[in-house]
């Protein structure tokens, strides 16, 4: 079977699931996956699953990745602040979906990887930054949407500060082993909102920069 035979079972297995935005789905049609991943498993670029990339980090399962980007409801005009870059393959899905995209990461080698992934694709609207992803981007905030996609014990507060009225953030929260659910916080006028979206398994929201 092709990438793209696989690309379509994939997207299949999406909708099934219950994701339902056209936009999402045209954006992981869109990005090869493949490219983000290891060789060694690039054969599994398109199963419905976590994979291991450098610096003991993971790509998250397009499920997962679909969920998350659906459930910001992006609007094409919005500022995006992703937290974790990873392999960058969830910054270039939220690159076709939003108007500016800026992305952090602990990992300054990931990042590397990352820029020169955007590049090959072409990916003009994302800007990256190697730094803690608890203490976001103050210099560019405030940010319509805010997705996190590594694990906190807790909301950090930066982020939350850093949050437009009428803003999104997605966050995992929960400690590494134990139970971690996905969370969306809107800003109201009068306060914050909570909701539960799914339990997942992220790895944790580490503080600081990593050597190397």
């Amino acid at each position: 079977m092709t990438d793209a035979e696989h690309k379509i079972r994939l997207l299949m297995e999406l909708r099934s699931q219950g994701i339902t935005d056209t936009r999402v789905l045209a954006a992981i049609e869109r990005i090869p996956r493949e490219l983000f991943v290891p060789e060694l498993f690039k054969p599994q670029a398109y199963e419905n699953i976590a994979l291991p990339i450098a610096s003991g980090q993971t790509i998250s399962q397009p499920y997962i990745v679909a969920l998350m980007t659906e459930a910001l409801e992006l609007r094409e005009r919005v500022k995006v602040l992703e937290i974790g870059t990873g392999s960058g393959y969830q910054a270039a899905i939220l690159s076709g979906l939003a108007r500016r995209v800026y992305t952090i990461d602990r990992h300054r080698t990931l990042v590397r990887e990352a820029e020169n992934l955007f590049a090959e694709l072409r990916i003009t609207n994302v800007t990256t930054r190697v730094g803690d992803g608890a203490k976001g981007w103050p210099e560019q905030a405030p940010f319509s949407r805010i997705i996190v996609t590594a694990a906190a014990p807790r909301v950090p507060e930066a982020l939350v500060d850093q949050l437009a009225p009428d803003g999104i953030l997605i966050i995992p929260v929960g400690r590494e082993g134990e139970d971690q659910e996905v969370l969306r916080i809107r800003r109201r006028d009068d306060g914050f909102t909570e909701e539960r979206l799914t339990p997942v398994r992220f790895v944790p929201l580490l503080p600081g920069v990593a050597e190397g």
